[in-house]
């Protein structure tokens, strides 16, 4: 219960350093510079998330389903709090794509702690099934990639495409899986977020996973 609240407390201290960040940018450099729309009547921001758009309320401070309103759950709203201010300067996708091992600032080391966090749940959910992750990636608007045996890209937002790559095991091959960024996310997240991004979209495909197999007769 305590480590629950801790989490929570910890999130609420991002998202509100979050909204005093984003209220201090120029929102149309913001729109600009992070591919996302501005409207500014309404002080607000459309940010594609997966297959969905999120309404960012810089008034309000609340970030919303665009096609039902609900509200965002705490971690997406602090990743896409992330997104829409931790830049320095204009940057462009690399078109290359990179282990977390290769991401400077840390990557190499907290990858055992993210290999544990979301690369193993990937194994365990998908790597008897590719056809599966290929389903779960669809629901996400994943795009069939020709990277590695089996793989999707996702646009978790316009500029952070993850590519998420599954091997079948066999008696022979155990399962496998990895997730891999563009090399230029270190320009638009820093690596905390960059961790985080990546444990969140995989969780989504897990948690799709489980519901699916649960759903089965």
């Amino acid at each position: 219960m305590l480590g629950g609240f801790a989490v929570k407390n910890n999130y609420l201290v991002g998202i509100n350093h979050g909204w005093e960040a984003l209220l201090q940018k120029d929102p149309e450099e913001v729109a600009d510079f992070m591919e996302v729309k501005y409207q500014k009547p309404q002080n607000l921001f459309i940010v594609p998330h997966l297959n969905e758009n999120y309404v960012v309320d810089c008034i309000n401070k609340t970030i919303r389903r665009e096609r039902d309103g609900s509200l965002a759950g705490l971690e997406l709203t602090m990743l896409m709090l992330h997104y829409l201010t931790f830049y320095k300067t204009r940057a462009g996708l690399e078109h290359t794509w990179v282990s977390l091992k290769e991401i400077p600032n840390g990557g190499i080391l907290f990858y055992p702690a993210f290999y544990g966090d979301a690369i193993k749940g990937l194994i365990e959910a998908f790597g008897g099934s590719s056809q599966l992750f290929l389903k779960c990636a669809k629901m996400l608007g994943g795009h069939v990639s020709n990277y590695g045996e089996t793989s999707s890209i996702f646009y978790v937002f316009p500029k952070i495409p993850i590519c998420v790559v599954i091997w079948e095991g066999d008696e022979e091959v155990p399962a496998n899986a990895t997730v891999l960024f563009d090399k230029s996310i270190s320009h638009f997240l820093h690596i905390e977020s960059i961790i985080g991004i990546g444990s969140y979209l995989a969780k989504k495909l897990i948690n799709l996973a489980r519901a699916k197999f649960n759903s089965n007769p």
